[in-house]
């Protein structure tokens, strides 16, 4: 497995453990509706939060959260829309990011933006 996929695996488990010490229930992990995934559908207070993780080492040039573009915003709407069609039952839905910054293999900083985009 490459570097850059250890990383991203490292931080979507940091960023799971983080939402459950936020009082988040984790529904699924690596959601998929077709080609279309989503890292953490999560729920807390009756709202639905579709969950984008974004992991990079402190020497990439770019922040974490920088990487979730206008078509990845799409795609996760997209990938949204599928997953309300099997459950109906959730009404109040949000974007969220959470981005993760890691030195030397340990957790530099950690930021959830939560309605990060509509």
């Amino acid at each position: 497995m490459s570097k850059h996929n250890k990383i991203g695996i490292k931080g979507e488990q940091i960023a799971a453990d983080f939402l459950l010490n936020k009082g988040y229930k984790i529904l699924y992990r690596n959601w998929r509706s077709g080609k279309k995934e989503v890292d953490i559908i999560a729920i807390k207070d009756d709202i639905l939060a579709i969950i984008e993780i974004k992991t990079r080492s402190r020497n990439d040039i770019s922040f974490p959260e920088e990487a979730v573009t206008h078509h990845k915003q799409q795609f996760l709407k997209s990938a949204a829309i599928d997953f309300v069609a099997l459950y109906p039952e959730h009404i109040n839905i949000r974007f969220d990011i959470i981005s993760v910054l890691m030195e030397s293999g340990k957790v530099k900083e950690i930021i959830h933006f939560e309605e990060a985009f509509y």
